[in-house]
């Protein structure tokens, strides 16, 4: 019986363990099956939600290779293995991926090199400002002592002038002598403790204070951090910046400055902090902090030499002005200063300035960038009003000739195309034609070089609109006559002779083109020539008398 009770009680124990193994084999295959499925159910999200799989991916081999301090690392890596866990699409899983990409951009460790060489840096703060002979030595005197030290634990340099004085630009200046990035940070209006400090995770939409804003801007952790209008700041409800700027101003805390959005320790000491401010209406603790040098206002000489050697180049330079086109004399500037400013800087000396160079500028644009044809004033031998049609409409040219003791040469130059030359060579044998009734002894031909010039040279001349005359000296039909005569009424032409084929084409005329010109239409060249010459040829042989045109009108041809 005993025995019986006992392989009972064995198999009982066998049950119970046999059930208790299986369950936790079909707990396990269960979870496995779960978490299978959650990664295909994550990345087919991933897929549909833009890549968020991939963004994790990147966040993760980012993280392992920044240099980051230990107790940032560890805040780090914490954060990424709730993000792991998250749903990638979720909204908890951007503010912690937004959170550890903030970690990752501020440049913790990431310096620039710093030289101080005290004879560069006079240098760059003569040539960038005139006179504040006794501010430079200060600054000079400031930036040797932090050559022989490498902590900045001196008191801060708060600048203190009157507006225009160029209180932000000795800033600029000091970090291009240090070799240091510039960020300016401007407190005018600012009333949040969390534009210094920054916002708690907690709240939507929350961000680093501006202070790690510009340190992750500029991608180093030693700047030249210009704290500009510090005495403009205010307080209200949201808290009051300038007791937050107590901790960043303090040698002796800013090693371990706190951004409530990241929570973490930042060593601000090797950042070069700078205020500026128009007024000692300063917070005293704050003031406490800070060494004051004041930049006195500009003397009228002062502001003459300034306007000489910065401003009046500048205001060339910004206007896109050449060396010459704008000269202001000393007595100009300083009728200026003292007639058309009232400061104590040379901002509104600037813009005055600008404002000269401006109305030069206007006075340049004005000037007509393309002239068109005019009609000669006065006769001249061996040149004649000639019309042209290009591609920009008609054009008024001059065609010239030139007769010269040679060989007999025929010459031809302006851009001419094949067409043009053959009509001037016709034109040239109807000449040779017509010599004894021209007055024109056979032998001269021989004895004389004819060079004809259309000028213009970037203007081609050929196509079936150019014309030409037949050997016998008919006057052909030409092409483009409409835009040719709105080139002659622009140029002030008075006379136009055009062929008599051309008659029918002056339906399509403007009637104002047509009232102020003379339009002659002729058949040959033998009707225009007692019109176009001043004075008549005497021929050789018996001709008809021709009468010669008045000398005051203007005549042109096609």
């Amino acid at each position: 019986m005993t025995y019986l009770l006992q392989q009972s009680e064995e198999q009982q124990i066998e049950q119970t363990l046999h059930d208790s193994v299986k369950r936790q084999m079909e707990k396990n295959q269960r979870e496995y099956f779960l978490n299978e499925k959650m990664k295909v159910i994550q990345r087919e999200l991933s897929d549909m939600n833009g890549g968020a799989e991939d963004d994790v991916a990147e966040i993760e081999k980012r993280l392992a290779e920044a240099d980051l301090p230990e107790h940032v690392r560890k805040k780090a890596e914490n954060e990424f293995r709730k993000l792991k866990a998250m749903q990638p699409a979720s909204s908890e899983a951007a503010v912690v991926r937004n959170y550890i990409e903030a970690i990752l951009d501020t440049p913790w460790n990431k310096a620039s090199k710093v030289s101080i060489n005290l004879a560069k840096a006079q240098e760059i703060l003569d040539t960038d400002h005139y006179g504040l002979d006794e501010v430079k030595e200060r600054i000079v005197e400031y930036l040797a002592v932090q050559s022989r030290v490498k902590k900045l634990r001196g008191p801060i340099l708060c600048l203190v002038g009157p507006p225009g004085v160029g209180k932000t630009s000795l800033g600029e200046s000091i970090a291009k002598a240090t070799g240091r990035e510039f960020v300016r940070m401007a407190l005018g209006g600012v009333r949040d403790e969390a534009e210094i400090r920054g916002h708690r995770r907690t709240y939507i939409g929350a961000m680093p204070g501006k202070i790690v804003q510009s340190l992750t801007k500029v991608g180093v952790k030693n700047p030249l951090f210009l704290l500009d209008e510090v005495d403009k700041m205010a307080q209200d409800y949201r808290g009051d910046p300038a007791s937050a700027l107590l901790e960043v101003l303090d040698p002796s805390q800013n090693n371990k400055f706190n951004d409530h959005y990241l929570d973490l320790d930042l060593d601000l000491s090797e950042v070069m902090f700078i205020c500026t401010a128009n007024s000692m209406n300063i917070p005293e603790a704050l003031l406490d902090r800070m060494e004051v040098i004041r930049l006195p206002g500009y003397t009228e000489d002062e502001k003459v030499n300034i306007a000489d050697r910065y401003l009046v180049p500048k205001a060339i330079k910004n206007n896109g002005l050449r060396g010459k086109e704008l000269t202001v004399h000393e007595e100009a500037i300083r009728d200026i200063v003292r007639r058309y400013t009232r400061e104590a800087g040379v901002r509104s000396l600037e813009r005055e300035v600008s404002k000269i160079a401006r109305k030069v500028v206007k006075e340049s644009v004005s000037v007509h960038k393309f002239d068109y044809g005019m009609a000669e004033e006065e006769a001249q031998v061996g040149r004649v009003n000639g019309l042209a049609w290009t591609s920009v409409g008609g054009e008024l040219l001059t065609i010239e000739v030139a007769a010269v003791k040679g060989k007999g040469k025929f010459i031809t130059t302006g851009s001419l195309g094949d067409v043009m030359k053959e009509s001037i060579t016709a034109a040239m044998t109807v000449v040779r034609t017509r010599a004894d009734e021209l007055g024109i002894e056979a032998s001269r031909f021989e004895e004389t070089d004819v060079h004809v010039h259309l000028p213009e040279g970037a203007t081609p001349k050929d196509g079936p609109s150019a014309g030409e005359t037949s050997l016998g000296g008919r006057a052909m039909r030409i092409g483009g006559l409409k835009e040719k005569l709105l080139a002659a009424h622009r140029g002030g032409v008075k006379l136009v002779f055009i062929p008599q084929e051309n008659v029918r084409d002056l339906a399509e005329i403007p009637q104002n083109v047509k009232d102020g010109l003379e339009i002659k239409a002729v058949k040959s060249i033998d009707e225009i020539l007692p019109l176009a010459l001043v004075e008549q040829p005497t021929p050789l042989v018996k001709a008809p008398i021709v009468k010669a045109v008045d000398e005051g009108k203007k005549a042109a041809r096609h």
